[in-house]
């Protein structure tokens, strides 16, 4: 038996902040298995989380300053982590990022935190960027967690995680098939924080809307929703493409119910029509109950909403998994879903050890 520790370190696309997750995996027989030690979350301040969604506008001077400010964000993050629980020092440290540019059909994806600073503050094996490589080889760069899906969550029919996009990865006649479903969050939140609130806590501001019809048609009849995978959406995506058809006439409120309604809508097409059965349910998505609410009201597939520390921890495991993968040399992305020529073993490793 051969066991791993390892820390996940995740920023997703809602812009809440830096996940981070204690994760000891054990290969027995040919089969993972895993636990989760301690968690742990630094949340964005308000100046953060303005720089980052402003980065892709900025110079490329103050680019790259704020890709070393962020890996010392995060090396703080981590440093404070494992001193907060007295961690020994990991195996490896998966460092997803967090992601400014993501335009794969351009054959280029970004996900910023000087690793290196990350590798040297932190005194750690670090292993990072793991979305450059598929893109090289002709693929998406997402998603990447399929691989834990197969081998961590097997026993569902598919995993989907609501946050800043929703996505879903699930087996289809034998081959593996995952893809980003549309956004969430990253339009749900912007729209709850204008009304004062960092998110819809349960999805109670959208309950008070009411659907403006001309908008969920716009939206519902989006290109994007009639691509056959593989697909991914970024940022740039919905900067362009989706937040453009949302008038400032619409009342708050409002615009929430309406989104409410066109994700719930697209998530549950998917779910018929792939025959799903049951689906684990991940993300800050999950607690939005308003949402889960209208996406059951249009589907039978049994919804699997797991404890709240794995509904909130899951993509920060897998990233500690995609370490402890790249640690060992192995195939971390599933080319069948990115998209790309060949499978990858895919993030640079940086080695802090002293």
């Amino acid at each position: 038996m051969a066991v791993f520790h390892s820390i996940g370190v995740m920023s997703g696309t809602s812009l809440d902040g830096i996940d981070m997750v204690e994760v000891v995996f054990e290969l027995q027989n040919g089969k993972w298995q895993f636990t989760i030690g301690h968690t742990d979350f630094l949340p964005y301040t308000e100046a953060w989380r303005h720089q980052l969604s402003q980065l892709m506008n900025a110079s490329a001077l103050q680019y790259v300053k704020t890709n070393n400010d962020y890996g010392l964000l995060t090396a703080g993050a981590i440093n404070s982590f494992m001193e907060r629980y007295h961690l020994s020092k990991p195996d490896v440290i998966g460092v997803h990022g967090h992601t400014i540019f993501h335009h794969p059909a351009e054959a280029y994806t970004t996900q910023i935190g000087n690793a290196a600073i990350i590798a040297a503050q932190t005194k750690c094996l670090v292993a990072s960027d793991f979305r450059s490589m598929d893109v090289a080889r002709g693929g998406q760069g997402a998603p990447l967690v399929p691989i834990g899906d197969q081998l961590l969550f097997a026993d569902y029919s598919a995993c989907m995680n609501i946050g800043g996009f929703a996505n879903i990865s699930f087996n289809h006649s034998n081959h593996s098939k995952a893809f980003d479903i549309g956004p969430a969050n990253i339009v749900m939140n912007p729209i709850a924080r204008k009304l004062g609130f960092p998110y819809d806590d349960k999805g109670m501001l959208a309950r008070q809307g009411y659907v403006d019809t001309k908008l969920l048609k716009a939206l519902d009849s989006l290109d994007y929703y009639q691509q056959k995978p593989p697909k991914s959406l970024g940022k740039e995506w919905v900067d362009n493409t989706f937040l453009p058809l949302i008038s400032k006439q619409i009342q708050a409120k409002d615009v929430l119910r309406t989104l409410v309604e066109h994700i719930s809508n697209k998530i549950a097409q998917v779910l018929n029509a792939e025959q799903i059965s049951s689906v684990l349910l991940t993300g800050g998505g999950a607690f939005n109950d308003f949402l889960i609410e209208r996406v059951r009201a249009q589907t039978s597939v049994e919804i699997v909403i797991p404890s709240d520390k794995m509904v909130e921890m899951k993509e920060a495991v897998i990233f500690a998994f995609l370490g402890v993968l790249r640690l060992l040399n192995r195939p971390n992305i599933i080319s069948e879903n990115t998209g790309a020529a060949y499978p990858s073993i895919s993030g640079a490793l940086y080695n802090g050890q002293v």
